[in-house]
């Protein structure tokens, strides 16, 4: 009786053993970003999930996770996982589909996707990937195998500007080193919300003595317990704001004049640009004070080296995004921060997003079965300067194409986790689905647009599979199953694989499946696939490079000048783009009268990231409902009350939602959080309101407003 009793115990403590049949299995959340996805330990029991903590041995979580990270278990066992293979029976759209076999899914898969091959030309079939990432390079080869060109990515939205501004400035990526910092200027920073373990270099670092700006025009928690000095600037501002601190640098001598003699390109047109931001301008155009701006400007110069926090989303979300960070950047070269511990330091991807200091094959993956003969990608004449830069085509000129046939048509979607919600116009994206001939999609759940699908294929999650991983600090890390595939789903990459063998697309080493493609990625590693999946923790590879200061700058920069370029070259080639980082205006033309709110989409909130939790009962009770937070000042302007259901509105369409009156927003500026299917706030964004250097959407500063939702 008393084992039995203590037998129970164990089993309610959930504590591994033989007794209890618990084991521990080690895996990664892939909820989030690649530039983390944490260590999990997951407690399994008779097959099943039945705990989740962080690995405590993981380089780069030490144990923690996050509300996202504690979900997962929720996560992949939601209720509404797809379970078989669809096929649809109804109007596309219905959400009407009939369970069928895989090898009928792969053959109607294979026979369309050939036909329309053969009928219209391989560039009309486009390989979309969402969310996810870690199949990435394999759908992107299977694109290429297959004959084309368009290969999209959420990516369009997200991300990948910041990418085109460093390499069209210094020729690398590049990234901000804390641990040596004396002046951190986090822009659009907030990792209590947002990337949580970024916090930690700057909490250490700041105990240290580093300063800390930041950079928000909403007050958040990193504002309130990380920040020195606050700026709060009108959304879609930074860019003038960046000038003007660029003129205050200048005027003061606060420059490194020998690093811009010998290493920066474009400083005389630079210095005469910025002329025209005088402190009085900026704070006009801003809204930030004079004095602050100058506490800043001082700030950076008294207390170096600095390194600069520029954000995924917020920065780039406007149309003038881009010019917004060449404008932040360009302070890293006036005060010779770039390539400098403490600075923002060169960087090379080492798989999957992903920095570890080592080189892989996986863009040499991609590139040797790259069509050599196709027609222009989607978005090459609208966005030249992303076609000339980035390796996937625009995906916000996916729609347009497809309604237009120009300069070709568009005939079927071959998509891994793709969403609506998370390009502008999502409702006139979705339209423009029902265009198209054909449409498969791989996910775990019935999205509102896999029930735009002839196909549907139910996938696993990151518990269910192998994934390879790079982490920065030189480690990889080979994941290995820890329950098997829930229901009948399979693996992204086993999908890619298994239809490009069924196509008979040539491809042999695709055929031969993932782990045969990850040997060949890491065959220069210096460690083999067999010593990874032996370990159960991330592995430091021998031979992977620590940072050597100024090692770039000796070199010459991968630059047309050869030097960080304030003045690009490579913009001067595109007719109607400047070459300057110059600032224009960033809200949309509708009318002010009319549209006196900006609209900020997409600020984070925690426990969310997308659309990917809202239907997580953990993460959704931190908000249950969507709300739409509204300054005092304006709630009492149109008559608004704490709770109330309000119609939030623009010219593209309206959405029902209630409302939060916050201080904690600008006056003038309200904020909502994206991706809900019962309030989808990118519905209401205007689809050519995009940055002409990027593509990228103005989710952040478009004109809306609010008035009281009529009594039905």
């Amino acid at each position: 009786m008393e084992e039995n009793t203590g037998l129970q115990r164990l089993l309610k403590a959930k504590i591994p053993g033989r007794e209890t049949g618990i084991e521990i299995k080690r895996t990664i959340c892939d909820i989030c970003s690649p530039s983390f996805h944490c260590g999990i330990d997951a407690y399994v029991q008779e097959g099943r999930v039945i705990k989740i903590e962080g690995t405590r041995e993981h380089p780069v979580n030490r144990g923690l996770l996050c509300t996202k990270g504690l979900s997962n278990r929720q996560y992949i066992y939601r209720e509404d996982r797809i379970r078989t293979p669809l096929g649809r029976s109804g109007e596309r759209g219905s959400g009407q589909f009939q369970p069928i076999t895989w090898k009928e899914a792969y053959q109607v898969i294979s026979q369309r996707l050939l036909d329309l091959k053969e009928k219209y030309g391989p560039e009309t079939v486009v390989f979309f990937s969402g969310y996810s990432k870690w199949y990435r390079c394999f759908l992107h080869r299977f694109a290429y195998s297959f004959g084309s060109p368009n290969y999209a990515t959420e990516s369009s939205t997200c991300m990948t500007s910041t990418f085109m501004a460093w390499d069209i400035a210094t020729g690398h990526l590049t990234t901000g080193n804390v641990t040596h910092a004396g002046v951190f200027l986090g822009w659009a920073f907030n990792p209590y919300y947002s990337r949580y373990l970024a916090l930690l270099p700057v909490l250490e670092r700041k105990k240290q003595g580093m300063q800390v700006i930041i950079v928000d025009p909403r007050i958040t928690e990193a504002s309130l317990k990380l920040a020195d000095l606050h700026l709060r600037p009108r959304p879609g501002t930074d860019g003038a704001l960046a000038l003007g601190m660029g003129k205050i640098l200048i005027d003061k001598g606060w420059i490194d004049q020998d690093y811009i003699d010998n290493h920066v390109y474009g400083f005389q047109e630079y210095r005469e640009y910025v002329q025209q931001f005088d402190v009085d301008t900026v704070t006009r155009i801003t809204g930030v004070k004079q004095e602050d701006i100058m506490a800043s400007v001082e700030m950076m110069a008294n207390n170096g080296p600095m390194t600069i926090n520029e954000s995924a989303a917020p920065l780039a979300h406007h149309r003038n995004g881009m010019q917004n960070y060449r404008a932040i950047m360009a302070l890293s070269a006036l005060t010779g921060n770039y390539d400098r511990l403490g600075g923002q330091i060169p960087i090379n991807f080492t798989y999957n997003y992903m920095s570890a200091g080592f080189a892989t094959k996986e863009e040499e993956f991609v590139q040797e079965v790259k069509p050599e003969k196709a027609r222009p990608k989607i978005g090459a004449e609208r966005f030249p300067l992303w076609n000339d830069l980035v390796d996937e085509c625009q995906a916000t000129d996916l729609a347009r194409q497809i309604e237009e046939e120009k300069p070709y048509p568009i005939k079927a979607i071959f998509a891994l986790g793709m969403n609506k919600r998370m390009l502008p116009d999502s409702e006139g994206f979705q339209k423009a689905l029902e265009k198209l001939d054909f449409i498969v999609d791989i996910d775990l759940f019935l999205t509102d647009t896999a029930k735009m699908s002839d196909i549907v294929l139910p996938a696993c999650s990151s518990f269910e599979r192998s994934e390879l991983k790079a982490y920065s600090g030189g480690y990889l890390y080979y994941t290995k199953p820890v329950i098997e595939p829930l229901y009948d789903s399979r693996d992204d990459v086993r999908i890619i694989c298994d239809l490009a063998r069924e196509m008979k697309l040539g491809d042999d080493l695709l055929e031969r499946g993932y782990e045969e493609c990850i040997k060949h990625i890491l065959q220069d590693t210096g460690i083999s696939l067999e010593e990874l999946k032996s370990r159960d923790c991330p592995v430091k590879v021998p031979g992977a490079k620590t940072y050597v200061e100024r090692e770039y700058t000796r070199k010459g920069y991968n630059t047309p000048s050869g030097k960080f370029e304030l003045y690009s070259n490579i913009i001067a080639r595109h007719p109607g783009l400047e070459p300057l980082p110059t600032y224009q205006e960033s809200l949309n033309d509708w009318d002010r009268e009319l549209y006196p709110l900006i609209l900020n989409s997409g600020p984070r909130i925690p426990g969310a990231l997308h659309s990917r939790l809202h239907e997580v009962q953990w993460t959704r009770s931190l908000r249950p409902e969507p709300l739409v937070e509204v300054h005092p000042r304006d709630a009492e302007t149109i008559g608004l009350s704490p709770g109330e259901k309000v119609e939030l509105y623009t010219p593209n369409g309206s959405i029902t939602v209630k409302v939060k009156i916050t201080g904690k927003n600008l006056e003038g500026v309200v904020h909502m959080y994206h991706g809900y299917r019962e309030a989808d706030v990118n519905l209401l964004m205007d689809r050519n309101n995009l940055d002409p250097y990027s593509g990228f959407p103005g989710f952040r500063s478009t004109r809306c407003a609010i008035r009281k939702k009529m009594k039905e």
